[in-house]
C-alpha cells in the first residue's frame, strides 16, 4: 500500500508519494481542509511523482478538482483536468525520452539523432516502459506539478526534471502556431493527427480547450530554467469574482482607517530623529523615557549581531551603536507589537511566533549573502521586515470581531460569499493589507513595499528586490520548521540566491538557523 502524505505539509518529509507498490492501491483520498489551508495560507500545493502510476494522476485530478471548487472556479474543473493530464504526461514521456536516447547513445540535442531516435522511441519504450520508469526514477528524473492562487490569477505548473532540446520547443511552437488554425477541438481532431508523438496532438487539442473556456496560448507558457521544463497555466479568476474580490478590497481599506493611531510616543521620538537639528543626545534622552524603549534597545546592541566585547548599559552608547536607521527600525517593531494586538491571544501568538523566527532567518540570511557597503541597509532593514511581513494576517486577527461583523453586512448587501472574504484576508491578500498599514503610519517604502511583494519577490521594485527575495526565503524556511511548506514549494530560482540547488541544501540552512534561533532564545 502506498503511504499517502498531504501535498501542503512537506518540512523535512518528501511529498513524494511512494511508487513501489502503487498499482494495488485504492484511490488516493484528498485532505480537503489541508487543501484549504494551503490556499489560505497563500502557499503553493506541491505534489512530485517519478513514474506516475495511474492512481498518481487520479490523485492530482482530484485535488485539483478541490483546488477549483475552493477558489470558486468550479467551471473550469473539467477543461483544467484535461490540461493537467496532458502536462504531466508530456512530463513523465520528456523524462522517459531522455533514458531512452542516452541508452542508445544518441544526443538529444542534434537533429540527426533525434530523427534517429524518435523512429523507434514509442514502439521500445511502449513494450518496456517500467524498466524505463525504474531508470528515470534511480536518476532523479521527476515531475512536479504545483497549483496556487495569487493576484486574482491561478497558477498551475508542472516541472519536469529535464531541459528541453531547441528541436522539442520548436515542435512545442509549431503546435502552439497550428492550434490557432481551429475554432473548435473537434475541427482539429478532424484535421490533425500525429504519429511520431502523440503528444503533439495532444497539445493543440490542450490549446483548443483553453480556448473553449475563454482563454487564449498567452495563458500558456514553457520554459527552461535550472535543468527543469517548466509549462505553466497562468488562468484568471472569474469576472464576478474578480469584481467581488475588489469590492472587499476597498471596503476592507476603508475600515483600516479605523485601526489605532501609531504609539505617540514613539511617533514622538521619530519626529526627533528626523529633525536635522537633533543631536544623538536628544534621541537618547527622549528613549531613556520609555522604560520598554530602553530594555529593547540595549537588548538589541547587546546580542550576537554586535557581538560586543564587553555589554552596553548606557543608553547614549547604545543610540551611537545602533545608529539612527537601527533606531528607526526599533520602533517600527515596537510600535508595530505595541498596536497590532495581545500576544496573549493563542492566534496572534503564533502568528508573532512566525515573525520574530523569520525576522531572525532574515536577519542572519542578509548578513551571509549580502557583501559591500552598498548593502548595508539590507542587512539593517532585513529584521524589521522579517517582523513586519505578516502585518496584515495580525490585523486581520486582532480586528477580526469587529470587522467580520461589518463584513458580514458588506458581504450580504453586495451579494458576495461571505467565505470569499475569510479566504482573501487570511491568504494572498494579507501582504496588500499590511502594506497599506504600514503606509498609513507612515512607514518608509522600503518596509511596505518588503510587506506588499514577500510572496512575489521578482515584483518588487528593483531597489527592494534583495531584501524581499530575503524574507521570502526566511518564510519558506520558517514554515518547513512548522511543517507547512518545505523546499519543494520554494521558487528554484529565489533559492538559487542563497545557493540552494538541492532539498539537502535547503534541509542543511533550515537545520542551522533552526538550531541558532533556539540558541538565541535561551
Amino acid at each position: 500500500m502506498e503511504e499517502k502524505v498531504v501535498p501542503t505539509r512537506l518540512g523535512k518529509q518528501s511529498e513524494r508519494i511512494k511508487e513501489k507498490n502503487m498499482a494495488d492501491a485504492k484511490r488516493i483520498e484528498v485532505d480537503i481542509a489541508k487543501v484549504r489551508e494551503a490556499i489560505q495560507s497563500g502557499i503553493p500545493l506541491t505534489i512530485t511523482t517519478y513514474t506516475l502510476p495511474h492512481e498518481m494522476e487520479d490523485y492530482m485530478a482530484d485535488v485539483l478538482k478541490v483546488f477549483l471548487t475552493e477558489v470558486k472556479q468550479d467551471q473550469m474543473v473539467e477543461s483544467l483536468s484535461y490540461c493537467l493530464k496532458e502536462l504531466v504526461n508530456n512530463g513523465k514521456k520528456a523524462n522517459t525520452k531522455r533514458i531512452y536516447f542516452e541508452e542508445k547513445g544518441l544526443d538529444i540535442t542534434k537533429k540527426a539523432d533525434y530523427d534517429e531516435g524518435m523512429k523507434t522511441f514509442k514502439m521500445d519504450t511502449i513494450t518496456n516502459i517500467n524498466y524505463y520508469l525504474e531508470k528515470q526514477k534511480s536518476k532523479g528524473l521527476y515531475i512536479k506539478t504545483i497549483m496556487q492562487t495569487r493576484n486574482n490569477k491561478i497558477k498551475i505548473e508542472v516541472r519536469n526534471k529535464a531541459e528541453l532540446a531547441y528541436i522539442e520547443y520548436k515542435r512545442i511552437h509549431d503546435k502552439i502556431t497550428r492550434a490557432q488554425q481551429y475554432n473548435s477541438v473537434e475541427e482539429g481532431l478532424a484535421q490533425l493527427l500525429d504519429d511520431s508523438e502523440g503528444a503533439g496532438l495532444g497539445l493543440v487539442i490542450m490549446i483548443l480547450v483553453l480556448k473553449k473556456v475563454g482563454l487564449t496560448e498567452e495563458n500558456y507558457q514553457v520554459l527552461c530554467d535550472n535543468g527543469e521544463t517548466i509549462t505553466r497555466l497562468i488562468l484568471p479568476f472569474s469576472e464576478k469574482m474578480k469584481s467581488d474580490m475588489a469590492t472587499l478590497s476597498e471596503k476592507f481599506v476603508a475600515l483600516i482607517n479605523g485601526l489605532p493611531e501609531f504609539p505617540e510616543n514613539i511617533t514622538e521620538i521619530n519626529r526627533v530623529i528626523n529633525d536635522p537639528n537633533s543631536k544623538m543626545s536628544d534621541i537618547a534622552m527622549k528613549i531613556s523615557n520609555d522604560v520598554s524603549l530602553t530594555a529593547e534597545l540595549l537588548k538589541l546592541v547587546n546580542s550576537a549581531a554586535f557581538a560586543l566585547a564587553t555589554p552596553c548599559q548606557s543608553i547614549a552608547e547604545a543610540v551611537k551603536l545602533a545608529g539612527l536607521r537601527g533606531i528607526k527600525n526599533l520602533l517600527f517593531s515596537i510600535g508595530s507589537m505595541k498596536s497590532l494586538g495581545d500576544e496573549d491571544e493563542e492566534k496572534v501568538k503564533t502568528l508573532w511566533d512566525h515573525a520574530y523566527r523569520v525576522a531572525f532567518y532574515s536577519y542572519n540570511l542578509a548578513r551571509s549573502f549580502c557583501r559591500g557597503p552598498s548593502e548595508r541597509a539590507i542587512i539593517d532593514d532585513s529584521y524589521v521586515c522579517g517582523l513586519l511581513h505578516d502585518m496584515g494576517k495580525i490585523i486581520f486577527e486582532t480586528a477580526h470581531p469587529t470587522i467580520m461583523e461589518k463584513v458580514g453586512e458588506l458581504c450580504e448587501n453586495y451579494g458576495i460569499s461571505p467565505g470569499l472574504f475569510e479566504r482573501m484576508m487570511a491568504g494572498v491578500n494579507h501582504s496588500e493589507i499590511g502594506a497599506k498599514i504600514a503606509e498609513k503610519w507612515n512607514f518608509p517604502p522600503v518596509i511596505s513595499n518588503v510587506i506588499r511583494y514577500h510572496h512575489e519577490p521578482n515584483e518588487a521594485p528593483d531597489e527592494q528586490k534583495k531584501l524581499a527575495s530575503i524574507i521570502y526565503m526566511a518564510d519558506l524556511l520558517a514554515h518547513d520548521q512548522d511543517g507547512s511548506a518545505g523546499y519543494f514549494q520554494g521558487d528554484t530560482e529565489i533559492m538559487q540566491q542563497f545557493s540552494i540547488q538541492s532539498e539537502e541544501d535547503f534541509n542543511n540552512l533550515s537545520d542551522k538557523l533552526n538550531k541558532a534561533f533556539r540558541r538565541e532564545k535561551r
